[in-house]
């Protein structure tokens, strides 16, 4: 498991009982996690800090329950990113802090690369890859169906004080892709984060289990002859990181390199991680 334990303006404080708990830099939130099914240590929320919990509803979603004044957004930061956190339905905030480990790992190749390294970006949410790969000096695409997303990663961006580098695109990822093989376009790295179910902004229906293989194939059409890496996130329940190993390995097997498999993680201050996803990762060499 590869773990984010560098966060200094985030935590979890606790976990259990289907919920963490949460520092996002000074307001504390009580979020439902479906990994963390062990008993909690601590009555969670009578945490004497906590400003909000989310509740799920019986008819789907849920909604913000305020035990604390607090500003409806407001920005963390990790090294030399920052972002803007906004609690939003379904439970989420904006981010993904986990991710902090992809983003060194790629922030890294891209450094080390010693060339110019384009990369894109699929189903790039509020763009926490996109951020770090561009500061890495990494020329980003960064593409999502959902034009809210994509102007909060716009934000991020510039947050982070990057003002140039990175192209915005709201479209369906899959045919983005296929313009850009007509238009003879490649990259050098490609990042998704597939969610498990979705539509596209013109009703395009994507299911993670029939869609991944057949689009990562497709995606490999616009890899470059030098390809640096290509990252696969996934947070669908029951998806072993082995699988996106195979899937990588099958698709990139013209291109020489090693492709490596692992769950992501969290560190918490109850000194055990909190599993968040999986990773699947191919890096040339």
């Amino acid at each position: 498991m590869r773990i984010a334990e560098n966060w200094k303006d985030y935590s979890i404080l606790a976990t259990g009982d289907g919920y963490k708990l949460e520092r996002w830099k000074d307001i504390y939130l009580l979020r439902p996690d479906p990994q963390a099914i062990w008993q909690a240590q601590s009555d969670l929320f009578s945490f004497p800090k906590l400003n909000a919990v989310y509740r799920r509803s019986d008819r789907g979603g849920g909604f913000w329950e305020t035990r604390k004044a607090f500003p409806e957004e407001w920005n963390v930061s990790y090294r030399d990113l920052t972002f803007k956190i906004k609690p939003m339905g379904f439970k989420h905030t904006g981010l993904f802090p986990e991710q902090a480990v992809n983003w060194d790992l790629m922030s890294s190749l891209i450094q080390k690369a010693g060339r110019p390294v384009r990369v894109l970006n699929l189903f790039a949410y509020t763009g926490g890859a996109t951020v770090a790969c561009a500061k890495a000096g990494a020329e980003v695409t960064h593409v999502d169906a959902a034009r809210g997303m994509v102007e909060r990663a716009g934000e991020n961006a510039r947050l982070s004080g990057i003002a140039s580098g990175i192209r915005y695109i709201v479209d369906d990822c899959k045919k983005f892709v296929q313009r850009e093989i007509r238009r003879g376009n490649r990259y050098d790295a490609v990042i998704m984060d597939p969610p498990s179910y979705g539509r596209g902004p013109n009703g395009e229906m994507w299911k993670i289990e029939s869609e991944l293989f057949p689009f990562v194939g497709l995606c490999s059409q616009i890899l470059s002859d030098d390809p640096l890496f290509f990252l696969i996130n996934s947070y669908t329940t029951g998806l072993q990181p082995m699988v996106l190993k195979n899937i990588l390995t099958l698709n990139l097997k013209r291109f020489s390199g090693k492709t490596e498999a692992y769950e992501v993680g969290i560190a918490t201050e109850e000194g055990i991680p909190l599993p968040c996803g999986a990773g699947g990762i191919y890096i040339h060499g």
